[in-house]
């Protein structure tokens, strides 16, 4: 009996598209079977939806788009099997199924068992838990089917190893974080070693909103070694090779891509992660401000990096206090990026609201009212270029700045994409040191310069902020791993700093509600995984 050749299809669905990523599965079928000859081709779940299709699911006409397209799918399952993940209707419950096809007909169907329900999940709002094993004659070796979750929990592999399975075939929708493959290899390999068996991973690729999904799809022996890992962050179809080994299936070792450090994974995470979400939503291109700091900077070479520098626009929009290396600054990076670059002084807009509001502001000081109809008036400039243009704003603010409330409503905050959302001050430093190193485009003065707003005279973040690598470590603490201001206090950290540093995170939960979405690249970032009432009674230290 001879072996048989896999190809495991990372590609990039586009979330409610079903009819165009119904196409995209055909096209693959097709070539897996006419150029590379495989016996099997396997996509990544709910592939025929897109991952995660949310409150689309609850739409009536799901099931119908999702029936016309698994037509067009059996339709070209001739002389292949085809494995790939869809949502199914039966009998007034909705599954996260795989299906399995070949020569035009439904051979199998299975239902995930584990749903979950933590950090950006939320299936059990959608679906309801399969209870079946699924193992069935493919080439004829006994394979067995599991969705993402499923390899998570030691009894989908148990109950498939008892019904005599050779192979586990595991379809995912894995969204990237920071270290997340290596716990996924580390699974996948105890699942194997349980089982006996090797296991095919097939993950998606692409930005969809907030999560990113790095793909690294691989196949792991039975003794739980990686001997095969197709690329991070690109889309693919990668052909594998079984020989048969006695009863058995023997994996043939192949190419195994290299892991990315950590700083490269998640600039590129941040790269795929822009140019889906301006790729897929149609905007002609992005517009953003170049203060002359670290944060715009990394975030216009992020930009360029995704899209090409024809589609990104740089505005310095200074004012009073902005000084002169800020403006030399945004215009040396423009000038490396070779993004078009424009000026636009603020002073007259900000003299026009001051003229406007004298007599309410008669009686009062200056305070930070005056700083934010600073930034509220670039605010107002990229919003208009944005809506003439076609652009996307993308603004920069990092998690540090989100997570304290140290930016401006409707000033720094307004645009479409915040690409450093979930990025801390102190990783800021490690990508702009990282890029530079694969061409120098942003300035070193840019990196080594205390940060500043530039909203009032000699103004330093400092001034109103911990340290940001005191900072960082605290917020860590606090927002990642859940720990109380008195662990954190605990464990060496200033009581007046923890003490003050949790009070904005909590005080400024109003804010991010109203933030624009930002790249996921932590395990708790500020968006779906953390979900904490405006209104509370909650009090810090508690």
């Amino acid at each position: 009996m001879r072996g048989i050749s896999v190809v495991l299809a990372q590609v990039n669905p586009i979330v409610g598209d079903i009819p165009g990523n119904a196409r995209l599965v055909i096209d693959a079928i097709q070539r897996a079977r006419d150029d590379m000859s495989a016996d099997i081709v396997v996509f990544p779940e709910l592939v025929l939806c897109g991952y995660p299709p949310e409150d689309l699911l609850l739409r009536d006409s799901m099931q119908t788009r999702v029936e016309k397209a698994l037509q067009d799918v059996a339709l070209a399952s001739d002389d292949i099997v085809v494995v790939l993940g869809y949502p199914w209707r039966r009998d007034g419950d909705l599954f996260n199924v795989a299906g399995v096809f070949k020569d035009r007909q439904l051979l199998a169907r299975y239902a995930k068992n584990f749903l979950p329900n933590y950090q950006v999940f939320d299936e059990k709002r959608y679906f309801r838990a399969g209870t079946d094993t699924c193992v069935l004659d493919i080439c004829g070796f006994r394979v067995a089917l599991s969705v993402c979750e499923d390899i998570w929990f030691e009894e989908p592999m148990t109950r498939s190893a008892a019904e005599g399975a050779q192979l586990m075939i595991n379809i995912n929708a894995s969204p990237f974080h920071k270290d997340k493959h290596a716990e996924r290899r580390e699974v996948v390999g105890q699942r194997a070693r349980a089982g006996r068996m090797p296991v095919v991973y097939v993950n998606q690729v692409g930005g969809q909103d907030e999560l990113v999904f790095d793909g690294g799809s691989m196949v792991v022996d039975a003794a739980g070694e990686v001997v095969f890992q197709a690329p991070f962050f690109d889309e693919g179809l990668f052909e594998f090779h079984f020989e048969t080994a006695g009863a058995g299936l023997k994996p043939c070792r192949q190419t195994v891509a290299a892991d990315p450090d950590a700083v490269a994974a998640i600039y590129r995470a941040l790269v795929l992660g822009v140019r889906d979400y301006v790729e897929k939503n149609r905007f002609r291109g992005v517009v953003l401000g170049l203060s002359g700091g670290i944060d715009s900077a990394l975030t216009a070479a992020i930009a360029v990096d995704a899209l090409g520098p024809e589609r990104v626009s740089a505005v310095m929009m200074p004012f009073r206090y902005t000084s002169q290396l800020s403006l030399d600054d945004a215009e040396a990076e423009a000038e490396n990026l070779g993004i078009n670059y424009s000026v636009l002084g603020i002073e007259p807009i900000y003299h026009a609201f001051m003229d406007v509001l004298a007599e309410q502001f008669a009686d009062s000081g200056q305070d930070k009212t005056e700083e934010n109809i600073q930034a509220r008036s670039r605010g107002v400039l990229l919003m208009a270029l944005s809506n003439k243009k076609g652009y996307l704003v993308l603004t920069t603010g990092n998690k540090s700045e989100m997570a304290v409330g140290y930016a401006t409503l409707y000033g720094d905050m307004a645009g479409g994409l915040d690409v450093l959302k979930d990025v801390s001050k102190t990783l800021v430093f490690a990508l702009a040191r990282y890029r530079n190193e694969i061409s120098p485009v942003i300035p070193e003065s840019v990196i080594t310069r205390p940060p500043s707003a530039e909203l009032a005279p000699d103004q330093k973040d400092e001034d109103s902020l911990p340290p940001y690598d005191i900072l960082d470590q605290i917020l860590e603490l606090y927002i990642e791993e859940d720990q109380s201001a008195q662990a954190i206090i605990a464990r060496g950290f200033s009581e007046p700093d923890v003490t003050e540093v949790v009070r904005m995170v909590d005080l400024n939960e109003y804010k991010r509600r109203q933030a624009p979405v930002g790249i996921r690249i932590t395990k708790k970032g500020f968006g779906r995984d953390r979900r904490y009432p405006i209104t509370n009674g909650w009090r810090p230290g508690q």
